[in-house]
């Protein structure tokens, strides 16, 4: 007899539909699962509008949410007015005549003090009455279709699994059709956590909520348990598209009518369910008596269980257990899967947890390490002797494996030696399914059904793991998640080191907050650190990581050597990506040096063949050409063994490393090994900057691992007596910081290196003269101008008494004292020097000579910085378009010849050549050069200041605000870069309006410059006139123009000072606002000052609007700032 309203049950089937009216018996039964604490009638109803549907019920919901279901049932009664729906009444029997249609009730409403249920619970308790309903010989086989909603789709996942394992249900388990899964929360869900948070503070019973939070590991067990016991069934899952109501934990998907589209989407898929189903089921009855169904596992060689901390790998689990299903046909009938990738990241862990899902469906599953021959001899062989053959060789053991007809899992683990080819442990035939699991990417090749790269656990699994392994209770997790991502980022993720880590804090050795510290004083102990239970395979990280090691030392080939030799120089560097392309520029540098008679007396910073000589084997010196042959054997071997990975960078090759891999790379070789690497990476990076500029265009990829370098203190015993080969590696490492701007590093490094000559800083010796130069270089950019200037004088008139003046070792050092002489304001003294410079090299050095178009450029600024402004524009276009024509675009050289010629467009008043010039620079500089590095931020600045004077003040001001805020955190307060981006900002403020914020920052910059600068330093001169101004006439005139004139154009603004003439202006007038008022005494003050010269206000009407508007003179010492901003009062104005 069909259920109603009044007589259904809250707990078991409700019969809804009993079939045809004529008395034949249902063809199917289609059964309903409700979600979480819902009601058993009001789940599946869809109530009509009311009688008043402006009625609010979200306080009326709000109510239900803590009554009992009874009270509920009660209120949904007294409802006047609406008509009920209930689909799988109302709608359903129509369109399925023949079905037995029913829905399954439970109690699981959490917040009833008498419901103590877990998920396993209800799931059984529904697996039961199944069983129960379906006892008669014409029921049992009658196909199934369960529709699922919410939790009810857990109950369901959870009740197939049960039959799946019982051999009474297999009835049920064969004849279920299909399943509709409406909103399963498959993966928890966040309503869960706040239910649980409600259930707790009321004392009331939370184990279901439990279950269901976000992430939880019970669901995702049962999924997996679930997909690789029915993995053959038609399931289809519905999700909400908005968020439901909150009744209970999540309300019911419900449909008023056949026209519902919701109704529609779920009718399709079972009316295509009801038609397929006794087709589906009778296939499945079919090969269960055929033989082809699962037997249950009988071998079982498995080494060890999976260990309790495995986490993650979900989606890959998923993949595999399908990929090597027996229901899954493979094209070539045996299916391999492959697992690659680093050691110590869970290769071996995910074969024994898919082996353990898939236990049941293979009659065997064998375990092979396959490491050594004679351990995997030894394996084969006890799987032929357990399955009734004595055999006395692995080959023999295969050709057993071969002809076994019934379904087993062969895993062949550690597949790791490069030079052997693992094909010989496959068996023969197209029966079975294989897992290999290596470290080398060749092994992807046997793959048949699919292949994976490990790569490191997702955050939020990293995460999991280390609290597990750290014992840290899951409620406290939220409180260590910062703790927790730095510990991620410093072990790269990498599984084992994570477990390791977890297992460290664990032990009480250290806190989570304190583990990074403890790192970075006990790296080595760390990663050697073995917990007592539970190991890995090899005990340690550092021991994975060797394993790969003995392999390559164990070998007598060439390209294992080079490829040690590699790892060793790569140690040394960064872990970054690290462009191969260097190589090939420190073979040309060789060649230069080869090519050049250096005697004994050269000077103690060159560079020389005994440097050529500790180069790695593989950079072949004295060969004609490049030969890239043994590198690639190398790098290809490195990253076989997953200890580095390979990127393409832009057609070239790079190599990275991961980070613990990088860290074991280095700590492996003790400090004699370490000196050699180091100078061994020291003579590449040294001999790749002869005669070229990859340091520069590759400066983003490049400049970690020349800092890493640096930082690497080597024994001072090895630097000692390697004087000769340290010192000029690290003087070319100082020039490739000066190139990168690294200014601090490279002040550190000069003090190191003064350290190591025995010298003092300050203490001028001709003796190393060149290594003063780069000193002086260096305090330029630190801003110290004073003492680059000096020290450079020294320098000059060192080589001007003993060298001739066109050469070379004199013109460079007079070329960076006039650059001095401009940067600390004597402009005069740099376009005298740079000027005899220039001259000497337009005779002697080809028009397109970096030198000779190093000093044309230099003497342009000069120029500019002098107001000679078209001799300026002049001989800049001249350099530009011959480097135009010879460097690449991104040439760092053609890029600052650019930026400068765009600078001098600007104060020329060619402001649209500027802005399209500098947007170029600005573009390339940004996808170039780090972000802090003073060559991009320079180009933003002035790129800025273009923008202002083109009328573009918003972008200006923003572009120079994101310039002022990276020199505030990069750069000492007072570098006069800084200084300068700040002044910039300031004039660019009150072109915008911002008034007060422009005269707080100049009055910073005056106060700087007034501590550090000469008094008639241009650039001190133009920022005290700036402040001056505004503080004088209290910012009156700009605020009156800025809010009555400014936005005007001509002529409208002239017509407005004819009507307004201050002249005619009454001199006693009340304005409502002060500032207006005081701002028109004052005009009128200046019109009278002025009289004579221009008519009624206008003259100072121009004048002001010219500040606004951005007609700043750029005369006179406009370009003693970095970006050539200055500011002048402009003709006529008062004071």
């Amino acid at each position: 007899m069909a259920c109603t309203k009044e007589t259904v049950k809250a707990s078991g089937l409700n019969i809804w539909s009993s079939g045809a009216t004529d008395g034949s018996e249902p063809v199917i039964d289609i059964i309903a699962v409700q979600g979480l604490g819902a009601h058993p009638y009001y789940t599946w109803v869809k109530k009509e509008s009311s009688a008043d549907p402006n009625k609010s019920t979200k306080l009326r919901d709000k109510a239900r949410f803590w009554k009992s279901k009874k009270t509920q049932s009660q209120d949904a009664e007294d409802d006047d007015g609406e008509h009920e729906i209930l689909w799988l009444r109302d709608l359903l029997p129509p369109k399925f005549r023949n079905a037995r249609i029913a829905s399954y009730s439970y109690k699981s409403d959490w917040r009833d003090r008498q419901v103590k249920t877990n998920l396993r619970e209800c799931g059984n308790q529904f697996l039961n009455i199944l069983h129960q309903e379906r006892q008669l010989p014409n029921e049992r086989k009658r196909p199934l279709v369960l529709i699922g909603h919410s939790l009810g789709s857990l109950v369901i996942q959870q009740a197939l699994v049960s039959a799946a394992l019982q051999p009474d249900f297999i009835d049920l388990r064969l004849s279920v059709a299909g399943i509709i899964f409406l909103g399963g929360p498959f993966q928890g869900s966040d309503a869960a956590i706040f239910g649980q948070w409600l259930a707790q503070l009321a004392g009331l019973e939370s184990t279901l909520l439990k279950v269901l939070q976000k992430g939880s590991l019970d669901l995702f067990a049962l999924s997996t348990d679930f997909y690789s016991c029915h993995r053959d069934l038609d399931i289809v899952c519905f999700y909400e598209k908005e968020k439901a109501e909150f009744i209970g934990i999540i309300k019911a998907q419900i449909v008023d009518s056949q026209d519902d589209g919701n109704f529609e989407l779920i009718l399709k898929e079972v009316t295509r369910m009801s038609q397929d189903g006794p087709a589906a089921v009778a296939k499945k009855y079919l090969a269960n008596g055929s033989g082809v169904t699962i037997h249950g596992n009988v071998h079982w060689t498995v080494p060890r269980r999976v260990n309790h901390l495995f986490t993650g790998r979900a989606e890959l689990l998923l993949r595999m257990t399908k990929a090597l299903s027996i229901d899954n046909t493979s094209p070539d009938g045996q299916k391999t899967f492959v697992i690659t990738g680093l050691g110590g990241q869970g290769k071996s862990e995910i074969c024994l947890k898919v082996a353990t899902m898939m236990r049941k469906e293979f009659w065997g599953v064998f375990w092979v390490n396959v490491n050594t021959p004679s351990t995997a001899t030894n394996d084969f062989t006890a799987i032929a002797k357990a399955l009734g053959h004595s055999v006395n060789n692995f080959a023999n053991a295969l050709r057993v494996l071969a002809n076994e007809k019934r379904n087993w899992l062969l895993i062949l683990d550690n597949a790791d030696t490069p030079d052997f080819d693992y094909q010989v442990y496959l068996p023969s035939g197209t029966h079975g399914a294989i897992i290999i699991t290596s470290r080398m990417s060749d092994c992807s090749q046997y793959n048949t059904v699919g292949a994976e790269v490990i790569e490191p656990l997702e955050c939020q699994d990293s995460e999991e793991l280390l609290f597990k392994a750290a014992k840290i209770p899951r409620e406290s997790w939220s409180l260590y998640t910062s703790q927790a991502t730095e510990i991620l980022h410093l072990l790269g993720s990498h599984t084992l080191a994570l477990t390791q880590a977890g297992a460290y804090i664990a032990r009480g050795h250290c806190k989570i907050h304190e583990y990074p510290m403890e790192y970075q004083r006990q790296r080595k102990r760390l990663l050697t650190f073995r917990p007592k239970q539970a190991q890995s395979t090899y005990g340690d990280v550092y021991a994975t990581f060797e394993a790969s090691a003995d392999v390559l030392m164990q070998s007598k080939s060439e390209a294992a050597s080079d490829a040690l030799q590699l790892l060793g120089i790569l140690s040394m560097l960064d872990s970054s990506v690290f462009p191969l392309q260097i190589f090939e520029n420190a073979w040309g540098g060789c060649k230069c040096v080869l090519s050049t008679s250096l005697t004994e007396e050269s000077d103690i910073f060159e560079i020389t063949t005994s440097h050529v000589s500790q180069l790695p084997a593989f950079v072949i010196a004295d060969g004609d050409e490049w030969d890239s042959y043994r590198l690639t054997e190398a790098r290809e071997l490195l990253a076989s063994l997953s200890l580095v990975t390979q990127h393409d960078l832009d057609g070239s090759p790079g190599l990275s490393m991961h980070p613990l891999t990088h860290a074991w790379a280095k700590d492996r070789q003790d400090s004699e090994e370490q000196g050699i690497a180091w100078i061994a990476a020291g003579c590449v990076l040294a001999l790749s900057r002869i005669n070229d500029h990859t340091l520069q265009t590759q400066e983003r990829r490049l400049l970690p691992h020349v800092q890493t370098f640096i930082d690497i203190r080597i024994n001072r015993e090895v630097s000692l007596g390697s004087k000769p080969i340290v010192i000029p590696i690290l003087f070319q490492s100082g020039w490739a910081l000066e190139d990168m701007r690294q200014d601090s590093k490279l002040s550190q490094l000069l003090n190191d290196m003064f350290d190591e000559l025995g010298k003092k800083p300050d203490e001028f010796s001709e003796e190393f003269l060149t290594l003063y130069v780069l000193q002086a270089r260096n305090l330029a950019n630190l801003g110290y101008n004073r003492r680059a200037v000096k020290l450079l004088e020294q320098v000059v008139r060192i080589r001007e008494a003993t060298l001739t003046e066109d050469d070379p070792g004199r013109l460079e050092p007079q070329h960076d004292l006039a650059i001095a002489y401009q940067d600390n304001g004597q402009v005069k003294e740099a376009v005298e020097l740079l000027e005899q410079v220039v001259k000497i090299e337009e005779a002697t050095l080809a028009e397109d000579h970096p030198s000779r178009l190093s000093s044309q450029h230099a003497l342009a600024i000069t120029y500019r910085a002098n107001g000679q402004v078209k001799e300026a524009v002049e001989l800049l276009e001249q350099v530009v378009k011959i480097e135009e024509a010879t460097l690449a675009e991104d040439h760092p050289s053609r890029l600052a010849s650019q930026h400068e010629l765009g600078l001098a467009y600007r104060v020329n008043g060619q402001v649209k050549e500027a802005v399209e010039l500098l947007e170029q620079v600005v573009k390339i500089r940004e996808a170039t050069l780090a972000e802090d590095h003073p060559d991009r931020l320079a180009s933003q600045q002035e790129l800025g200041l273009a923008y202002k004077a083109n009328g573009q003040v918003k972008e200006a001001v923003e572009l120079l605000e994101q310039v002022v805020k990276i020199e505030e955190a990069t750069l000492a307060e007072d570098h006069p870069s800084r200084l300068s981006s700040q002044f910039a900002l300031a004039i660019t403020y009150i072109a915008n309006g911002q008034v007060k914020e422009a005269v707080e920052l100049l009055e910073q910059v005056v106060k700087i410059e007034e501590a550090t600068l000469a008094e008639d330093h241009p650039d001190r001169l133009a920022s005290r006139d700036a402040l001056a101004y505004f503080q004088q006439y209290n910012l009156c005139i700009l605020y009156l123009f800025i809010h009555l004139v400014g936005p005007m154009r001509p002529p409208m603004n002239e017509a407005f000072v004819d009507e307004f003439s201050l002249e005619r202006a009454p001199e006693k007038v009340e304005y409502e606002d002060p500032e207006t008022g005081r701002g028109i005494g004052l005009l009128r003050w200046n019109d009278k000052a002025r009289s004579g010269e221009d008519r009624g206000g206008f003259a100072g009407y121009v004048w002001v609007c010219g500040v606004f508007n951005g007609y700043w003179s750029d005369e006179g010492a406009s370009g003693a700032r970095g970006a050539g901003v200055s500011f002048s009062c402009g003709v006529g104005s008062p004071g």
